[in-house]
């Protein structure tokens, strides 16, 4: 029993299971926004679009936020060119994904000596520092009540824009404040697991809750319990594993989501041979002389 209490003696995993619940919670609620929206791609472009302004924040010695957050809400900024008609949208991600990637690992392998490059690309929340904390503490509390205020608004904009339109919503402003909001997120987890394993945070999480139910609500509480739970878990998990953090909360994500999408198909599968089944017992001719016939 000690021994599965060791991790929890430790200041460093005490904040690592704190700051991972965070990161887990504030991701997972974007997530189901994100798969609503059809935006999985734009979160991936924005969880690598972080790492140049990471990169020029550690060679100027400035808050490493502030760089992030910057260069992430430029790439919402370029992500607008995707309304452009001679241009495909996924042409655009891409280009917006590669472009600020490759634009970071250059500044990194100009000045190897001035970057911590496995702190960006993976994280590094076991080392994580007391400013550090604090800045995630106040990303999560103000995305988290942002959400709570406009969860029901940004559902309509993501389910149905025109209606949204229609109704009054400031489209465009709810927009880049859900961008902001992304960008946010993905500041906050670059500690946990650095910028390389942040898309699957934004995205595994919704994905696995809306294979289990179809109400957008129960959908939002799957989610978030998903978040939470497997973010608490990899990280303890990893102190006996002697693992990467990150590493260990997506492969715990990703069996939960092949999980329930192979008990989805099942029951999916099943239901259809049900159905099947009763129409041709319907469908069968009634033979004269049988007991019932007419």
């Amino acid at each position: 029993m000690n021994f599965l209490l060791e991790p929890l003696h430790y200041d460093f995993m005490l904040k690592a299971l704190f700051c991972s619940a965070l990161i887990g919670c504030v991701c997972a609620l974007l997530s189901v926004f994100l798969l609503l929206k059809g935006w999985s791609l734009i979160g991936d472009a924005l969880s690598h679009a972080v790492v140049p302004g990471v990169a020029v924040a550690y060679l100027w010695q400035l808050p490493y936020a502030l760089g992030a957050f910057t260069t992430g809400l430029f790439a919402a900024a370029m992500l607008v060119l995707r309304r452009l008609p001679m241009l495909r949208q996924d042409a655009v991600i891409g280009f917006v994904f590669s472009v600020f990637f490759a634009a970071g690992l250059l500044i990194i392998s100009l000045y190897p000596t001035a970057v911590d490059l496995q702190a960006v690309i993976y994280g590094n929340i076991l080392g994580i520092a007391d400013s550090d904390l604090w800045q995630m503490l106040v990303i999560a509390g103000v995305s988290l009540l942002i959400l709570a205020l406009k969860w029901r608004d940004f559902m309509l904009l993501f389910f149905d824009d025109v209606q949204a339109v229609t109704t009054g919503l400031p489209v465009r402003r709810l927009q880049w404040l859900f961008f902001a909001l992304v960008s946010a997120a993905v500041v906050a987890a670059l500690q946990t697991v650095g910028a390389i394993l942040v898309i699957a945070l934004l995205i595994t999480p919704g994905a696995t809750a809306f294979l289990m139910t179809d109400r957008f609500g129960r959908v939002l509480i799957c989610a978030l319990i998903i978040g939470v739970v497997t973010a608490v878990v990899g990280a303890y998990a990893s102190y006996f594993l002697d693992a990467a953090t990150g590493a260990v909360i997506v492969v715990l994500q990703s069996f939960l989501f092949l999980l329930a999408f192979a008990v989805k198909h099942l029951a999916v599968h099943r239901a259809t041979q049900t159905k099947s089944a009763h129409r041709l017992q319907c469908a069968a001719p009634v033979r004269y002389g049988e007991e019932g016939s007419v």
